[in-house]
């Protein structure tokens, strides 16, 4: 069982793990050092638990023990109790959802482990944690097998990007890419590489998704940044181009909402027809 410790001075060195969270640069060193990520609210440690993730401590204010108890139970950590405003003032913001977990991260997936699989989202970076962790949430949720992040992306694992994929980035497999990788990896591996684009020689979405309906293909999605989206690179690499038609003057969607509907539809064919019943 957890073992509950109360604290009351935020500078007490055994929460160094929750200091600063609205410090992305500080975060980024200080997760990457330790090997561990930060879950916020209960849903998400309580999901993070159950895909086999292991806590390293817990943060909690005391209204949110009970409901946590379960979880608690055969878990040998610290469980830190504060008052909410001790929270607050260690970690920079108001923890609203009430509940906080440092998890280890544990052996990063090589990208080379998810090439078997027939539908990949490949983001190149995607650098907003928020759009990261929607675009991972949109695969999961839309039947996709996975999500291949390149060097430059931004971290699956970070805490906004996993409250923003509603914790489906623990259960939906993700790696990231060696710099220098990309689509001839992916053109090696048997997959056709298809690359979100706005421009000329992009083929309709709907016109190539009736291609794939009627062929059934391996794909690979390539989604780029949120300002220029794909490298020249990248692009020109991709086996297709792909578009979606706009209306109103408007040029094109955010990064996650574009990929939600490339995601639906170049759905594979059974969650395709899961969703026309």
């Amino acid at each position: 069982m957890g073992t509950f410790i109360e604290v009351s001075e935020a500078s007490d060195p055994r929460l160094a793990d929750y200091v600063a969270l609205r410090d992305s640069r500080l975060r980024r060193r200080l997760e990457a050092a330790e090997g561990l990520f930060i879950a916020e609210g209960d849903k998400i440690i309580r999901r993070a638990v159950e895909a086999g993730y292991r806590p390293r401590s817990l943060l909690l204010a005391p209204r949110w023990i009970p409901g946590l108890s379960d979880l608690l139970d055969p878990l040998d950590v610290p469980v830190y109790v504060v008052s909410e405003s001790l929270a607050e003032e260690l970690t920079g913001f108001h923890v609203h959802r009430g509940a906080l977990a440092s998890v280890w991260r544990g052996s990063a997936r090589p990208a080379a482990g998810l090439l078997h699989l027939d539908r990949l989202v490949v983001c190149e970076d995607i650098v907003d944690h928020a759009n990261l962790g929607a675009i991972v949430r949109n695969a999961a949720g839309l039947g996709w097998d996975g999500v291949l992040v390149s060097a430059r992306s931004a971290d699956p694992l970070y805490r906004r990007a996993i409250k923003a994929s509603m914790g489906t980035v623990f259960g939906l497999p993700w790696a990231r890419l060696d710099a220098g990788e990309g689509p001839a990896l992916l053109r090696e591996a048997g997959f056709e590489v298809v690359a979100s684009s706005l421009g000329t020689g992009a083929v309709a979405l709907d016109d190539y998704a009736a291609e794939v309906r009627a062929r059934g293909r391996r794909i690979a999605l390539l989604v780029g940044s949120e300002g220029p989206g794909l490298t020249g690179g990248w692009l020109d690499a991709a086996d297709v181009r792909v578009t979606i038609p706009m209306a109103r003057g408007v040029d094109s969607l955010n990064v996650a909402a574009a990929t939600a509907i490339l995601c639906h539809a170049l759905a594979p064919a059974a969650v395709a027809q899961a969703g026309a019943q």
